[in-house]
């Protein structure tokens, strides 16, 4: 059981920035998500997910606002996680993987090519929310 904090990153153009999840990560390898990392003793939500995107991708973000938390069950991996998520603008920084064992690939997509890809049970949940809080996102 952990703490999960992920980020849905927009650019300047409305597209997602997505990550492929790696061999190394901690659950679901080979699918993609919107990033985030694991909550540390002591860190604040919005610390831990400005840290972790800018040490996996050398990204720096700006958190806008937030979607819901949910359960985050994994039954095959018996593991369980309370997931939050920022939606965030990325602000600098040229996407870049930083920690290769743990994502394979990265990429700026519509919410559209989004949703046709091979996601996380986190990312499918994220993006009904978008198209439910953000739908003029959705539509481009």
């Amino acid at each position: 059981m952990g703490v999960g904090i992920g980020a849905v990153i927009v650019n300047k153009d409305n597209k997602l920035f997505l990550s492929k999840r790696g061999k190394q990560a901690r659950n679901e390898q080979g699918l993609w998500e919107f990033p985030g990392g694991g909550l540390k003793f002591g860190d604040s939500f919005e610390n831990t997910i400005k840290r972790e995107i800018k040490e996996e991708f050398g990204m720096e973000i700006e958190i806008k606002d937030s979607l819901e938390a949910f359960n985050h069950l994994i039954p095959q991996e018996k593991q369980h996680w309370v997931a939050l998520c920022f939606v965030c603008n990325h602000v600098s920084g040229t996407p870049q993987i930083l920690e290769p064992d743990k994502c394979e690939q990265i990429g700026w997509f519509s919410y559209q090519e989004a949703r046709e890809f091979n996601l996380t049970l986190t990312a499918k949940h994220r993006v009904k929310q978008l198209s439910q809080k953000y739908p003029e996102l959705c539509m481009k």
